[in-house]
């Protein structure tokens, strides 16, 4: 190739003659390959020591420019392809999306330079999807010169680095008039905060701050956005202490504008300019469409379209289940301390959503999680939770009932977007506060319900449930078992779960209790003649499709199979604290008459608990703590 064939490479490549020279080299030197084979990359990290595929050769040069050293060479410009045998749909998802946001941003500006997202002579995108492309079009170099970075990828990178070190909007403020400071002269960074924060909202990588009560009362949205206090507690929505978020009436004392803050705010992320994203790249847009177009169907559980609970929503929404690019949605929430291991009783409770039209090996990825909102703390919502909840069952319900006009890159036309929440995975506290059927007191089970075999413990002083016999096929010699269980029999049928049309039905015999921390509590009395577990009608019934869902709420095998695992090992090793194997355990074995071989036995006036045939010595416990996993 001759310097004036590559006269090109050194122009900017925001220029039309470097795309148009751009796509001839790619030309030349993949032609007519496959996807599988790869060439050396010549970008300016590259340095042509890697090899790349032709996405990837496209992306790393389209965003760092060509190598100096590779734009001198001579004789380059057919570089030789490389198959890799090892290369799979597999690696190169995980390559692809290992680096998040930032990743997801420079694959878009390399294909709104190629042209690979709107075609001229195509459908246009919607308004959304051409206000976030033409920010991408005019991304310029951070500098002259700065082949690397771009002006939306480096506030990207930024906003990275202040979210996950916890920087405030002061420290951001100085970092960015550190960089108008050492900068070379005809830069594109904007100038102060505010206009960085406008990129990141046409981004669409912002989110709501709502204020809530301070009891967990409302949000106040919509009718009560103007309140400022709580129309079911009559709290005050301001905290006494100064803040930057409200001007109040001059204060008749000092003559000055007080300034309020907030009790407490929900950070709420919009979901659907999030979805709609998801199909602003090309790449994506097709992966969105693997459980209908590649799944392997061989009676097999590999993903979540394997399952009968999808398989349902197909039977019951055929209009739904028509075009494979309306999405099915898991939510997950648990609490967490954000302090860590200090010393601190502070519980803050994210809702993240996660897509699952994508294949295995990326819908459980976490540059795919969708933090939906991060509820605060101090305290758990517990069942207020609902309150919290509304503005995302708002976008989910628009989603179902109307849809959204959404940008298909890879189609280039634009569609309307459904989605549809599948299931919640929890544990089970997380499960009563979504469900609204509580997980303590006699009817515990939520899968029993009313069924629940419950018996109360004299001296451990709680309930125990029985009847797990119940669940084993007719002929198991366990069910005609006595003196390994209760001395009883268990003939009886397995228990059915609610339908939700149950559900429902059971919501009519009892009022929607208020939300807030300041309600007042059921009588003990009432609590005994209950015949439900219900302490609210859980606010996932306002989807229309909420009540024909086969399996709404899922328990995290995970937190199930860690307090299990300790709970066995606490007992054999005999752990304080941890043991199941106490004295009031062995009393209530003696009061109810089971297994007469483990009773205390008392001399002297002393107690002493019979060995349990689990029982291990010193050098077993050794044994067992030598162990190692794989």
């Amino acid at each position: 190739m001759s310097d004036e064939d590559r006269r090109w490479m050194r122009l900017s490549k925001f220029t039309s003659e470097w795309q148009v020279g751009f796509k001839k080299f790619l030309q030349n030197v993949f032609g007519g390959t496959s996807n599988e084979e790869t060439a050396p990359c010549p970008c300016t990290r590259c340095r042509c020591m890697s090899c790349r595929t032709q996405k990837e050769v496209r992306t790393h040069v389209a965003l760092r420019g060509f190598d100096g050293s590779f734009i001198q060479r001579e004789g380059n410009g057919q570089p030789f392809l490389v198959e890799n045998e090892n290369y799979s749909s597999t690696d190169e998802g995980a390559r692809g999306h290992a680096d998040g946001t930032h990743e997801l941003i420079s694959s878009l500006i390399s294909s709104v330079i190629h042209g690979e997202v709107i075609g001229n002579d195509e459908e246009e995108p919607n308004e959304s999807a051409k206000k976030l492309y033409r920010l991408l079009e005019e991304a310029k170099e951070l500098h002259p010169g700065c082949k690397e970075v771009t002006k939306v990828s480096f506030i990207v990178m930024l906003f990275q680095i202040k979210c996950m070190h916890g920087v405030s909007n002061s420290c951001l403020e100085h970092i960015l008039r550190l960089f108008l400071l050492v900068l070379p002269d005809g830069h594109c960074l904007p100038t102060s905060l505010e206009k960085v924060q406008k990129v990141v909202r046409d981004l669409g990588l912002d989110y709501q701050k709502i204020h809530a009560c301070v009891n967990d009362c409302v949000l106040f949205r919509g009718d009560y956005a103007d309140k400022d206090n709580c129309p079911t507690c009559g709290e005050s929505r301001w905290k006494e202490t100064g803040g930057t978020e409200k001007d109040d009436p001059i204060d008749s004392d000092c003559g000055k504008k007080q300034k309020h803050f907030p009790c407490k705010i929900l950070r709420y992320f919009p979901l659907i300019p999030r979805l709609q994203r998801l199909y602003m790249r090309a790449s994506t847009s097709k992966l969105m469409r693997w459980h209908k177009e590649e799944l392997v169907r061989d009676g097999k559980m590999r993903h979540p379209a394997d399952s009968l609970a999808w398989q349902h929503v197909d039977g019951e929404y055929k209009d739904f289940a028509l075009d494979p690019r309306n999405l099915r949605l898991g939510l997950a929430a648990d609490g967490f301390n954000p302090f860590g291991m200090l010393n601190v009783a502070y519980t803050t409770w994210p809702v993240i959503l996660i897509p699952y039209n994508l294949p295995p090996w990326l819908c459980l990825k976490q540059p795919y999680w969708m933090m939906s909102m991060l509820i605060p703390g101090p305290k758990s919502p517990g069942m207020n939770i609902d309150v919290y909840l509304q503005p995302l069952i708002d976008e989910l319900k628009e989603l179902w009932v109307q849809g959204v006009e959404t940008w298909d890159a890879k189609e280039k036309k634009n569609f309307t977007l459904r989605a549809l929440l599948l299931r919640t995975i929890n544990d089970f506290p997380a499960y009563a506060m979504l469900s609204g059927w509580s997980t303590k007191g006699k009817f515990a089970c939520p899968y029993c319900h009313k069924d629940t075999d419950y018996l109360w413990l004299k001296f451990g002083s709680k309930h125990c449930y029985l009847g797990h016999r119940r669940f084993l096929p007719h002929n198991h010699r366990w069910r005609r078992n006595k003196r390994s269980f209760n001395n009883k029999t268990e003939m009886r049928e397995a228990p059915q779960p609610l339908s939700g049309e149950q559900v429902r039905q059971q919501y009519e015999s009892f009022e929607q209790p208020k939300f807030g921390t300041t309600t007042k509590k059921r009588k003990r009395s009432e609590e005994h003649s209950r015949w439900h577990n219900w302490r609210k009608k859980s606010i996932f019934f306002e989807l229309p499709y909420w009540e024909k869902l086969l399996v709404r709420h899922n328990l995290d095998v995970m937190h199930i199979e860690k307090n299990i695992c300790e709970s066995i090992i606490g007992t054999l090793l005999d752990i304080n604290g941890k043991c199941k194997d106490s004295e009031k355990a062995r009393l209530d074995m003696q009061h109810l008459g089971m297994r007469e071989d483990q009773h205390p036995v008392v001399e002297n006036g002393q107690f002493s608990l019979p060995a349990a045939l689990y029982s291990l010595g010193k050098d077993e416990k050794i044994m067992l703590c030598a162990l190692r996993t794989p």
